[in-house]
């Protein structure tokens, strides 16, 4: 398997497209640790289901919002696999309002976790890296809204927009080392946070789609499965839209 032996952290790894990474990773051989932060159930049985590829899994509770705690995570991490060869910064919220209506804690919340929680993780898996001379993947998970915007979620597409420009500079900054740093743009995908919208808002956004339809979770996570194997070597500093052609 491409990945055998390798350690992949995955970030909000416990459902959704996070989940579908994980598993797809797993999959292909790498050993997984996905962080979640509330619901122990759901990433216990993720790791079940990782386990079930012959492979190794953990779920570690943390908020990637906080440096300390992604700090003594990677150090567990370290002690218990002894390198991380793969990260995806996956971990994110929502908390949509028109801003005129978002109140400063709205914002600063889905900025904490959605790009400062990614650079938490970055940085203490990046040393570790470069202390252990892996030549490591890094893929964050981006948004279409981080490159178009989107009414109600200011909040959303700077913390989105954020993580591109962070992505582009680590690549330039770590290139070097032979750590390829990437971003994945998603657009619709049927996710807990689609699920909720109605019949009607569901077929207008998908009339603007060419391809007339959500994504799928898979789909994202073939992209960041491809990010994460040596036939992405010569990629860094990118960003790839998984969107149906919403963006294009």
């Amino acid at each position: 398997m491409i990945l055998k032996d390798k350690v992949a952290l995955v970030t909000g790894g416990s459902r959704g497209i996070g989940k579908a990474i994980a598993l797809k990773l797993a999959s292909l051989g790498a050993n997984i640790v996905i962080n979640y932060e509330k619901n122990q159930e759901s990433a216990d049985n993720v790791i079940k289901e990782v386990e079930s590829f012959g492979v190794k899994g953990l779920a570690l509770q943390c908020n990637v919002a906080d440096y300390k705690s992604c700090e003594d995570m990677v150090k567990n991490i370290a002690e218990e696999f002894g390198a991380v060869d793969i990260l995806v910064n996956n971990a994110g919220i929502t908390r949509d309002k028109l801003i005129l209506r978002m109140n400063d804690e709205d914002f600063s919340a889905v900025l904490d976790v959605n790009l400062k929680g990614a650079f938490n993780c970055s940085k203490h898996v990046a040393s570790l890296m470069l202390k252990k001379k892996i030549k490591g993947k890094i893929v964050n998970i981006s948004s279409v809204v981080g490159l178009i915007g989107n009414v109600g979620q200011a909040n959303y597409a700077a913390a989105k927009a954020g993580l591109i420009g962070m992505t582009k500079s680590m690549a330039k900054e770590l290139g070097g080392k032979e750590i390829c740093i990437n971003a994945v743009a998603p657009g619709f995908i049927e996710t807990d946070m689609t699920k909720v919208l109605s019949e009607a808002v569901i077929e207008k956004m998908e009339s603007a789609i060419p391809m007339k339809k959500f994504g799928k979770p898979e789909d994202v996570a073939e992209i960041v499965a491809f990010l994460s194997t040596p036939s992405s070597n010569y990629i860094t500093g990118q960003v790839i839209n998984c969107d149906g052609g919403m963006v294009m």
